[in-house]
């Protein structure tokens, strides 16, 4: 008795397993990253960085849960943010600098649906910082690579196979980040945070 009861659960199991839905896609859209500086060490950027729009394109995967009307979405995420910051070129003027910095995303999200067509979702977002770039020519060498931990959270709707999604992004850890420059004929090596805070607006489509 005890050998067909263990057998019907593994069945049951087996089965409920096997109903786990399993959907993919792609997606894209746009990001707007806010206070990209932070902690710079001396006083060649003045103040915090000003946000200016950027944008993602990636594939997702989402695996339903059985029985539970809960879900798992892992994605993958190429991601370009821009921002902007006062660069002090002397003792008493600034210059407005562009600052571009590219990273992957790996975001792991738990989420559920409501009403069949709205969803909301949460989890950790791994992230690698590929490289940065701050657009002047006294900037000989900007250092901008590194691993963080952050967390996504937000949700959206789902008509058909088409998605749109709204997202907030916080880094849980700093990516410490390096400016090579001569600047007034000044070598300087800057230190600053390049943690990550931003708005995320995607659009999906799910295959």
């Amino acid at each position: 008795m005890k050998k067909l009861i263990f057998t019907l659960c593994l069945l049951f199991a087996a089965v409920q397993f096997s109903e786990a839905q399993i959907g993919f896609g792609i997606k894209g859209g746009i990001n707007y990253n806010s206070d990209s500086f932070k902690e710079v060490s001396d006083d060649i950027i003045n103040g915090n960085a000003e946000s200016r729009t950027g944008f993602h394109a990636g594939v997702w995967l989402r695996f339903k849960l059985p029985m539970s009307g809960w879900y798992v979405r892992p994605e993958l995420v190429y991601t370009s943010l821009k921002s902007e910051v006062d660069l002090k070129t002397t003792a008493t003027t600034t210059q407005k600098v562009g600052y571009d910095f590219q990273k992957i995303d790996i975001p792991v999200l738990l989420g559920k649906k409501f009403f069949k067509v709205a969803y909301a979702h949460i989890g950790p977002s791994f992230q690698y910082l590929l490289d940065g770039d701050l657009n002047f020519d006294a900037v000989s060498d900007l250092k901008a690579d590194g691993f963080t931990v952050g967390l996504q959270l937000g949700g959206g709707v789902e008509l058909g196979k088409v998605g749109i999604d709204l997202r907030w992004e916080r880094a849980f850890s700093d990516v410490e980040s390096e400016i090579i420059s001569n600047i007034g004929g000044v070598n300087n090596t800057t230190n600053f945070d390049t943690r990550v805070n931003q708005i995320i607006i995607g659009l999906s489509y799910r295959f």
